[in-house]
């Protein structure tokens, strides 16, 4: 119930009280009854109206202090977020420059790498053409060596069949000689045994 609400039944009991005796009061007391009941209700209704406007400026005493808290929380989240962006907008300068840093120093290393593999290649194609050129020249020296070897296989081959003709030549001569020369000596045996009266046969 309202305080509202409370007055008028309070008003309407203290009306019906006065209905009540109303045939056993004369005219003044009724009016006397009256203004005592007005000042009672005006009464009540002032210490209504100040309980209310207490609690209308302890309300609103309230709602200041719960303001002034919010303003004071909203001003330090308002701190927070700009120190939050600060920090983050420091970090993420950060970032970029170590990441600008480190994408020049590969940018750089990617260079000196191509350059390396140019070199490389080109290096790899001279000893490339050196390795042709040295297996055509070994090719070459030993197609050389074959032909002299070859060649020398020959002259060995035919040195080796005049030897052996020459030696069989003269061994054929040498053979000769010694059967001449055997014959001879066989027959002066002979002929010396027949002047000592011996026959070779016999011996």
């Amino acid at each position: 119930m309202t305080e509202d609400e409370k007055l008028h039944l309070k008003l309407r009991t203290l009306r019906g009280r006065t209905c009540a005796n109303t045939g056993e009061n004369d005219l003044e007391d009724k009016y006397r009854r009256r203004h005592f009941l007005d000042t009672e209700i005006l009464q009540d209704h002032a210490a209504l109206q100040c309980e209310s406007l207490r609690d209308v400026q302890s309300h609103r005493t309230d709602l200041r202090r719960r303001v002034r808290d919010l303003e004071q929380k909203l001003q330090q989240e308002r701190q927070d977020h700009r120190d939050i962006n600060s920090d983050l907008s420091r970090q993420y300068n950060t970032m970029q420059t170590e990441l600008t840093n480190k994408v020049k120093r590969l940018e750089k290393e990617v260079s000196q790498l191509k350059e390396e593999l140019v070199l490389c290649q080109e290096e790899l194609r001279s000893e490339k053409r050196e390795s042709e050129r040295v297996e055509q020249e070994k090719d070459a020296v030993i197609a050389d060596l074959q032909h002299k070897l070859d060649n020398m296989e020959m002259d060995y081959e035919k040195v080796l069949h005049d030897t052996l003709d020459s030696l069989t030549t003269q061994l054929s001569v040498a053979r000769q000689g010694w059967e001449d020369k055997s014959t001879a000596l066989h027959q002066n045996y002979k002929e010396l045994l027949s002047e000592f009266g011996l026959n070779a046969l016999d011996i």
